[in-house]
């Protein structure tokens, strides 16, 4: 089934992601599951007002994938004359509490941004929460669809796949072979993200080696910049900090380093700061403000899931910010292949 949401995200990104949305496509792939499609949108409770409630797992100041979530909810709260209240560096086990104290102060919409914190929907039947609606970032689909959320869906495959592509293409480039890759937690998205990371990479130079290091933590600078630090000694010549409030102090490194790095979840090619080689765009913003749209139209329906497509719609996307020779054809050829389903990234990846 097919839905109308990408014009709506076109218009609603944040000017720096509006960079990926040049050319055709088609419409996000939606799925439903019959469910409460609450009255009354965006005033859920009818209390004359309309409040957000953001749940985030991380750094909502960290320049890149958490913080796209709030400033493109901020820019649309502002537009509508709505609140947003953000919760950020939230603990898993803190989740469902932390959204029930959402509902007793009577927000309309509660908004979590990665399916780290999914456990906040347990709250969503309680008494507490009978009106509130509920917006999920899901990514790979990890939590299982209910009546009581809308979410947005995305391939972990598609993106990181892309990206070791185009980090390929720079080791290519370099006539090179390591590149290094660094992230947080060692959870299974994190695994299969190195997993599809790994095959794009070699898609393009068979013998490319990936050094990977879970560092525990995508905000601390420290124990980030150490594991560059280990990497450079290694040789590798191209590094994707996939990180959240870290990956700024990871790419300063790589900078003095002239190791060329990727951007994790937003463009960052016309950035005068630090300097990225190469975005990685999958903000969870460009997804939260088409279903925000929806919302003040009154139609964000719950038990309902859209599915982004890297190739099709505007975000995800991956890009050079300055190719050469023909890293741009390659990159663009690629992730059209992937959403007109010539290529089967997932048996790429998976096998």
């Amino acid at each position: 089934m097919k839905s109308s949401a990408r014009a709506t995200l076109a218009i609603l990104v944040a000017p720096a992601l509006l960079l990926t949305a040049c050319g055709g496509g088609s419409d996000p792939q939606n799925s439903k599951l019959t469910g409460a499609n609450a009255k009354g949108q965006p005033d859920v409770n009818g209390d004359g007002k309309v409040v957000i409630g953001v749940l985030s797992i991380g750094d909502t100041h960290d320049k890149g994938f958490f913080q796209s979530f709030v400033d493109d909810a901020n820019t649309i709260a502002r537009s509508n004359g709505w609140e947003v209240r953000t919760i950020d560096n939230l603990k898993v086990g803190d989740a469902k509490n932390q959204a029930l104290n959402l509902c007793r102060q009577r927000v309309d919409l509660i908004a979590i941004g990665s399916g780290d914190l999914g456990s906040a929907l347990d709250a969503a039947p309680e008494a507490t929460c009978k009106d509130t609606n509920w917006y999920l970032n899901g990514g790979a689909g990890q939590i299982k669809q209910t009546k009581y959320f809308n979410q947005s869906l995305d391939s972990v495959n598609q993106t990181l796949y892309t990206a070791g592509y185009a980090a390929g293409l720079e080791l290519k480039e370099q006539n090179a072979t390591k590149v290094g890759f660094i992230t947080g937690p060692e959870e299974d998205y994190a695994k299969q993200a190195v997993k599809a990371f790994t095959k794009g990479a070699q898609a393009v130079v068979p013998n490319a080696e990936v050094i990977s290091t879970y560092t525990g933590s995508f905000d601390d600078a420290a124990v980030n910049v150490e594991a560059f630090n280990a990497m450079q000694k290694k040789g590798i010549k191209v590094v994707y900090p996939y990180l959240g409030g870290a990956t700024d102090a990871v790419t300063k490194k790589a900078n003095e380093a002239k190791i060329p790095a990727l951007s994790s979840g937003t463009d960052r090619c016309m950035d005068t700061t630090v300097k990225y080689e190469i975005s990685v765009v999958f903000a969870p913003g460009a997804f939260f403000a088409a279903a925000l749209q929806r919302f003040q139209k009154g139609d964000l329906k719950m038990g309902e899931a859209t599915r982004y497509v890297i190739g099709n719609d505007p975000v995800p996307s991956v890009k050079f910010c300055n190719p050469v020779s023909d890293q741009a054809e390659k990159i663009t050829e690629l992730m059209k292949s992937i959403g007109n389903e010539t290529f089967d990234v997932d048996k790429a990846v998976d096998g």
